[in-house]
Formats: C-alpha cells, sequence, structure tokens
C-alpha cells in the first residue's frame, strides 16, 4: 500500500536540533536571551510593528492578554462557537463569560452581524479566530467595535504570516495571540506568541507570565508561571527562518488541490486576504464522517474534522447550549480538512484529488 498521508506533520530539521544543543550548553536554559531574540524576530518577521511578548503556549498568550486588557468578572466577550475550547476557555479563565456568535459562511471567521446581534451593556471586546489560516472580516469588525467602543482580542493561533488589505494578523487588535503548537504552520516545540498594541499592553503580559514581578521578589499583581524557556525559543527562531517557504508550499498545494478536486465545496479565499493554508477545509454536505473514513481505509489518507463539537455545546458552556448558530452547526457537520503541510508531494496531492473526487462521485 502507498504510504499514508498524515493530516499535519511537524518538521524539525538539523538546525533546530543544533540550536537547542547550543543553549543545553550555554547553561542558560530557562527564558533569557534565546526569548527576548525570538520576541524580536517574530514581530519584525511577520511585519507587525509591535512588541511581541513570549509565552509557554498559544492558550497562555489568550488569557494574559484577557487579562493585561483588563477583563474580568461581569465583562463579556464575544467570540465564535466554531473554534477550539481554548477560545472560550481562556476568556472563562479571567471570570468574565464568553458570549457566542455565529460565523461567516465562506471564512468560517466570525460574523459581524452575528456579533452585533448578541452585544449587551456587558460587552467589553471580541475576539476573532483568523480560523484555519483565513483572516476574520476586520473590516467589518474593527468598524463595529469602533461604533460600539469595544476592543478587539485577536486569535491568531492557526494564521502565522496571514494579512487583510496589506495589515498582517496580529497587528489588528488590543493584542493578538499566535500558537506555536508542533502542528502548527511554524513551532517552538510548545509555546506562544502575543503581540501587543502599546508597551503598557506588553509590561502586564511580561508581569503576568512571570509570577507578577518585573523586579524579583517584587510582585506588582497575581501572576502566573507561563514563561517560555530558552530552549524552545531557539527552536521557533530556526523556524522563523523557514515558514515563509513552508506558507508558499502550503498555498501552492492548495491552489492545485482547489484547481483540481469537484464534488465538494473547497475554501474560498476573500478579497484582499491572504490565506496561510494552516487547514485546506473543504464541505462535504452528506456523511462527511464515512468520507473520512473511506480516505483513510482506502487510500490511506488521513484528514481532520475542525470542529465537530461547537463550543457552546461543551459541558462548560451548557448555559448557551441553545444559542442559534446555523452557520456554525452547519459546519460542524460538514467540515473536513485535507493535508496541504509543505511535507505533501506532488503524488501526493494528486492522490488526495484522486481520492476526493472518486468518493464525492460515489457519494461516500
Amino acid at each position: 500500500m502507498t504510504d499514508f498521508i498524515p493530516p499535519a506533520k511537524p518538521l524539525i530539521g538539523d538546525e533546530e536540533r543544533a540550536a537547542v544543543d547550543r543553549v543545553l550548553r550555554s547553561g542558560m536554559i530557562a527564558q533569557g536571551p534565546e526569548v527576548k531574540a525570538f520576541e524580536e524576530e517574530f514581530a519584525a518577521h511577520f511585519g507587525l510593528g509591535r512588541e511581541c511578548v513570549a509565552v509557554n503556549s498559544g492558550t497562555s498568550g489568550q488569557h494574559l492578554g484577557l487579562l493585561a486588557a483588563g477583563v474580568g468578572v461581569g465583562d463579556e466577550v464575544i467570540v465564535p462557537s466554531f473554534t477550539f475550547a481554548a477560545t472560550a476557555n481562556s476568556v472563562a479563565l479571567t471570570g468574565a463569560t464568553p458570549v457566542f456568535a455565529d460565523i461567516e459562511e465562506g471564512s468560517f471567521c466570525l460574523d459581524p452581524a452575528s456579533v452585533r446581534s448578541v452585544v449587551t451593556e456587558r460587552t467589553v471586546g471580541i475576539m476573532p479566530v483568523h480560523l484555519y489560516g483565513h483572516p476574520a472580516n476586520m473590516t467589518g469588525l474593527q468598524a463595529l467595535a469602533e461604533e460600539l467602543g469595544l476592543k478587539i482580542f485577536e486569535d491568531a493561533a492557526q494564521a502565522h504570516g496571514a494579512s487583510l488589505n496589506g495589515t498582517p494578523v496580529g497587528a489588528f487588535g488590543t493584542f493578538g495571540m499566535f500558537s506555536l503548537y508542533p502542528t502548527k504552520n511554524m513551532t517552538s516545540g510548545e509555546g506562544g506568541m502575543v503581540s501587543c498594541v502599546d508597551a503598557e499592553t506588553a509590561r502586564l503580559v511580561r508581569l503576568y507570565r512571570n509570577q507578577g514581578m518585573e523586579k524579583q521578589y517584587h510582585n506588582e499583581v497575581v501572576g502566573l508561571n507561563n514563561r517560555m524557556t530558552d530552549i524552545h525559543a531557539a527552536i521557533g527562531r530556526e523556524q522563523l527562518k523557514k515558514v515563509d517557504g513552508w506558507t508558499r508550499t502550503r498555498q501552492e498545494n492548495a491552489a492545485f488541490l482547489s484547481a483540481n478536486i469537484t464534488g465538494v465545496t473547497t475554501p474560498p479565499v476573500a478579497e484582499g486576504a491572504v490565506h496561510v493554508y494552516h487547514q485546506y477545509t473543504v464541505r462535504v454536505p452528506e456523511g462527511r464522517d464515512e468520507f473520512a473514513a473511506a480516505l483513510k481505509s482506502e487510500y490511506n489518507v488521513g484528514s481532520g474534522m475542525f470542529y465537530p463539537v461547537p463550543n457552546h455545546e461543551l459541558a462548560p458552556f451548557a448555559q448557551n447550549a441553545h444559542a442559534d448558530l446555523p452557520v456554525t452547526a452547519k459546519a460542524a457537520k460538514e467540515c473536513l480538512s485535507l493535508p496541504v503541510h509543505p511535507s505533501v508531494d506532488q503524488a501526493g496531492l494528486e492522490r488526495i484529488v484522486e481520492a476526493v473526487n472518486a468518493l464525492a462521485k460515489a457519494g461516500a
């Protein structure tokens, strides 16, 4: 049988291994000069024009960004339900309440009209997720936020290098969070990066990540231990040198798939948007789960279902189970992510196309 094509595959090379060895030999293993360099290089590489703060995970970054923005008990933050649970979790961890809005059909990202419909007097912010690597409708969301005096908090976990009308994601809101988990478009092994709108936001994120201290034993706030290590930062610095090439390959792979796949709906790209294809997500209108099983059993092609259970239906947020989110419900039943990562070669792309087209035609 042909080799299995996994839905995702981390790429770690000799350069990353050498960087880790360099740190281990230095004796500076915890947060130190590698982290500082990684923060500066990340901000410059993606043209964010703002200070970045490295943390130990994307979820930590989202949580600390919200704390730095002053979000807490009694507040509401509007989030999509069609995303990973960390989005809503980060809001809940501050003591605030996540309020779920629906998504746009094409981008899978927050729909400004739905957001408007759930704003209350307690709403303090909107948290768009640039899902699958496609930027959210920031034009509409920013206009709404400015009209109503709300803040924007970006979940850019999957969208390193994505942009809208020339502005990179992570540069729109009070903060933007990028995940550096192994399956993301680039990794530090584990980690996150928070882009901050101003120096005070960055200072507060740094406080919260380091037990509430800038000066040792002089704690200013109740903080956490969410620091990134120099080991992880060294990996991330090497990945920064490679991510642009990987992104181009993802975009080329996606273009081939979109040009040749029939029978299922391929992902559209909004005008002015640069999609970085963390996931290449199609819609299978009927029998998505059976379709995925057949891809693997008959063609040895992996796939992913992101996300079959919307956040508002999860146990921690059961009080929202009645929410009317029809586009979210449809996406949760239809969405299937196909391999698009840089390790997929031309033969693999052709096998994916053959498999999808054959199964769609057969009604699998």
